[in-house]
């Protein structure tokens, strides 16, 4: 896992003052960094039926299509408001600063379906818990929620009780 770390580049000061970003797109651009990241997630849900994907948007874009892919399950967007142009099913959520809603589509998942939700970074855990809140509206059994990265000193497992939650990186501080 250390060698997956040395290849995110650490930015301190960004978005704001003393906020340490985790900057993935420099391990997504090591070949072999990203294949290792992605066989590793995988290798997480080997013998757990997945039937589709569902990512998150923007970054869990990157990731949940490369895990359907290799867990032969369908991908699934979980979109911004008004991205999406059939009906959708939308949930709002509360943020540090304010809410933010995410949208599907209404026919995206079947009743018991099994959904993995997959983003690239878990820290307070509001969008994660609100794809979880989208899946099972649609009727959809969430099969986990696998992220690239945890921060895990932020506490995000605790919104996602009962949900096996797999990290494949956490950064205590």
């Amino acid at each position: 896992m250390d060698d997956l770390k040395k290849l995110i580049r650490e930015i301190p000061d960004y978005p704001k003052p003393g906020i340490l970003f985790y900057d993935l797109t420099t391990l997504l651009k090591d070949p072999a960094g990203f294949h290792s990241l992605v066989d590793q997630l995988c290798a997480h849900y080997e013998g757990t039926k997945v039937d589709l994907v569902a990512g998150m948007e923007a970054r869990g874009f990157i990731f949940a299509p490369a895990l359907a892919y290799r867990l032969n399950a369908g991908f699934v967007p979980i979109r911004k408001p008004k991205k999406l142009p059939g009906k959708v099913a939308s949930v709002t959520y509360q943020l540090e600063y304010g809410t933010d809603s995410m949208e599907i589509h209404e026919d995206a998942i079947k009743p018991g379906q099994r959904v993995l939700i997959c983003d690239d970074l878990l820290a307070t855990g509001g969008t994660a818990a609100a794809a979880v809140k989208l899946v099972q509206q649609l009727g959809g059994k969430v099969a986990g929620a696998a992220f690239a990265v945890e921060l895990s000193f932020l506490n995000g497992r605790a919104k996602l009780p009962g949900i096996d939650v797999f990290s494949l990186l956490t950064y205590d501080k």
